[in-house]
Parts: structure tokens; sequence; C-alpha cells
């Protein structure tokens, strides 16, 4: 048998999410699918970086796979593609340690979430960004993300029905990026939580159409209160850019 790693993207406007779900088209399905063809109808097992939700995005999603195969690099690459519905795409494959493990070795990851700031979004564009009708003052949205950034208890950042008991987790990174009509928030971190990086989205947002103060976010971070911060911001808008790895 040997180990896989791959780097795959995908388009979530057609997915429930990536995890498998009874009665629901995923990601984890469409792979099984595909690997199970390739091997007669054998069952393979797939493991993914981490789960993303209904909508959400990835261009970097990392998953392994074992295989008693003897198929090139090439060959892979190849028959996954051809075989995988349009909306998924497999851009890098190697053979990998057999110790190593998707989800478990991660050592950070980063996230993109976009905004469009014109007038009238596109429709080409309603599925991939998230449209703010009020211009937002991202010099505020910059000086309130300061407060993120380092080690904390980001309870105030994670879905309450989350069954996560350790909410400590290190930002070492995050910056807005204007690209035209586009606004992008660029967040990097050791692991993050579930729904923590659209709440934060949601939380900066507010701050930079004046709903919030940024000098709230300091307190927002401290209090570890899921009551004090704000939305969560659409699933549509936000993108897994990048799995990192122990060396």
């Amino acid at each position: 048998m040997k180990r896989y790693k791959a780097k795959i993207a995908y388009d979530g406007s057609g997915f429930a999410g990536y995890q498998i779900q009874p009665d629901s088209r995923t990601v984890q399905q469409e792979l099984l699918t595909v690997l199970k063809r390739i091997h007669k109808g054998e069952a393979i097992q797939v493991v993914a970086s981490g789960r993303t939700d209904a909508k959400v995005h990835a261009t970097g999603q990392v998953i392994h796979f074992d295989s008693p195969l003897d198929i090139p690099l090439n060959g892979w690459l190849k028959a996954l593609n051809v075989l995988l519905p349009e909306d998924i795409r497999v851009h890098d494959i190697e053979e990998t340690d057999p110790a190593f493990h998707a989800r478990y070795h991660t050592s950070g990851k980063t996230y993109r979430y976009k905004w469009n700031r014109s007038k009238v979004i596109s429709p080409f564009t309603r599925n991939y960004l998230v449209h703010v009708k009020q211009l937002p003052d991202v010099a505020q949205m910059r000086i309130a993300s300061k407060a993120i950034l380092g080690t904390h208890d980001f309870s105030s950042f994670c879905a309450a029905n989350t069954g996560v008991v350790d909410k400590v987790r290190t930002i070492r990174h995050l910056e807005f990026e204007e690209h035209g009509e586009e606004l992008h928030m660029v967040i990097e971190g050791s692991g993050f939580l579930y729904n923590m990086v659209r709440i934060i989205a949601g939380t900066l947002m507010e701050v930079g159409i004046g709903r919030r103060d940024a000098s709230e976010l300091a307190e927002i971070v401290g209090a570890a209160d899921r009551s004090r911060a704000g939305k969560t911001a659409a699933a549509h808008g936000l993108y897994l850019e990048n799995v990192e790895y122990e060396s």
C-alpha cells in the first residue's frame, strides 16, 4: 500500500459541504465514488485536512488516501481529473510517508474571505463574493484586526453548538487586500474553530460599516462569549487557501 497526498480545489456552490452526509452531495462522496471506480469496486478511504461547510470553497484543501495500485503520479492526476466532476480538481499529487495524516499533522491554515463593494454585484460572481451594500472603512477594519492577532481563547468567535472544549488558537497573520471592487481578508493561524473565520469576518465588517468601534475588538476577544461578537458572515465568501504541515 502506498499513501498519496493530494492538493485539491472545489467550487463549494453545489455541495452541502466537504464531509459525507446522507442524501446530500458532498466533496468527500465524489472523491470516494471516483476512487472506488478506479479500484474496481474496492472502497478507498479519504482523509482531508478538515471539513468545510456548505457553499464554502477551497483552492488548497489537502487529502490523503492509500492505494495498492501501481500508477505513476501523472496517471493519478489525469485519472482523477477525468473522472471527477468539473467543480472538483486535483492540482497536485505525491507519494508521501505512510505515517502522514492530512488532518492530524497540520501546523497551520490560511483562509481568504471575499467581499464585493460594487453598487450591483454581477450575477456571475454572486456565489463567490459577498456583496456589501455600504462601503466599509478598511482603515478601521485594519485597526480592529490587530486585537485578533496572537494567542487567545477564541470562544467569542466560535459557533455556540461546537463540542470543542479547548478554544485557544493562535492567529499569526491577518491582512486586508483591495483588488478593485473586491475586498479580501486573509487570515492564517495554527488552527480554527467552527465558524471562527466567518465570525471574525462578520465582526470586522460591522466595524467597517460603523456598527461597532474598532476599540471594541479587544474586549470582545477577552470576553470569551459568542454573544459579544458579530454575525457569522455568509459561507460563499470563504475559501480554504492553504494548509501547512509539520516538517
